[in-house]
């Protein structure tokens, strides 16, 4: 897959291209279907397969603060598009000009940067400023500019509708198997392994702490993980997610993975965290010492949960 970062007009694009656009969070069950019918279309056609999303997402420009827990960094975002085949990826900028751009201006820079063939797009996908566009209206831009428009529809699971909105709303629940079920996969963060206070070490337990990268986390709390580093040596643990209150007062969320049974250095190492059970809420100790017996409590559930699933 080829990572473009601006709407230009690729080589691979000459002959035309099978188009989807949307802010595929969390790459999910529904998107990943979606993305299925792109590539047979795609395949079809014998044109490459293109995904267009943007950074940041819609929501967060016009929301800031306000707006939801995002699922994927955009990094994570990236690497689950790149397994699905898609041949190229644009990774648009959403700033003014684009948050101003009329659904008119916007299907003209498709057809004219992206030579689009056909264009797949989800149920509730809308465009331009205000909202302006729908599926009516790339269908009858399509019939001005050759082009032939495709509604995928909603991707149902036990009569839900599969959506970012609600593997979110599970993720903050702690319902971390029905987010599974709906992501098609654990719940992961990947980043990299930064220096701390090194707090966890003075406590008997040394961390391996990430900064989130996102402003906002869906999860929050004590969690049985396995942490994937750059060997590709996979290890049991338990991790929070959370500001830490009973160490330090601050905003920014840190999630710290305790690794069973290692010895080493992680720093500067990109490792993936793969939720598997919600231990408990994050909550602030009145000494240390609680927090020491805490953690132990945490350890032994988080590899009680583990012994339990290597017996089913």
């Amino acid at each position: 897959m080829r990572l473009v970062r601006h709407l230009i007009n690729a080589e691979e694009l000459k002959n035309g291209c099978v188009l989807t656009i949307g802010n595929f969070d969390g790459v999910h069950r529904g998107h990943q279907m979606m993305l299925g019918e792109l590539l047979k279309l795609a395949s079809t056609l014998n044109l490459p397969a293109v995904v267009m999303c943007f950074e940041p997402q819609p929501v967060e420009y016009f929301r800031g603060e306000n707006a939801p827990a995002r699922i994927s960094t955009a990094r994570d975002k990236i690497v689950q598009l790149s397994k699905t085949g898609v041949n190229v990826l644009y990774f648009v900028p959403f700033d003014e000009a684009m948050a101003t751009m009329s659904a008119q201006q916007f299907v003209d820079s498709l057809y004219k940067e992206l030579n689009v063939k056909s264009v797949v797009i989800g149920d509730d996908f809308c465009f331009g400023k205000n909202r302006q566009g729908d599926f009516s209206f790339l269908q009858k831009a399509g019939l001005d500019y050759g082009f032939t428009v495709q509604r995928f529809n909603s991707f149902k699971i036990s009569e839900q509708r599969v959506s970012s909105t609600l593997i979110r709303e599970a993720l903050e629940s702690g319902a971390l198997d029905i987010a599974a079920d709906y992501l098609g996969r654990r719940f992961e963060v990947s980043g990299r392994v930064m220096h701390g206070q090194k707090r966890g070490r003075e406590l008997g337990y040394p961390t391996a702490n990430i900064r989130v990268k996102n402003r906002k986390t869906p999860i929050k709390g004590v969690f049985a993980v396995t942490i994937t580093v750059e060997s590709g040596l996979v290890y049991e643990g338990v991790a929070n997610v959370g500001t830490r209150p009973s160490i330090e007062d601050v905003t920014a969320v840190l999630l710290e993975a305790h690794l069973f049974d290692f010895s080493g250095n992680l720093y500067g190492q990109r490792v993936t965290v793969t939720f598997y059970k919600k231990i408990r809420q994050e909550k602030k100790f009145d000494s240390l010492e609680h927090l020491k017996n805490q953690i132990s409590e945490d350890a032994e559930q988080a590899k009680t949960y583990f012994n339990k699933k290597r017996t089913l």
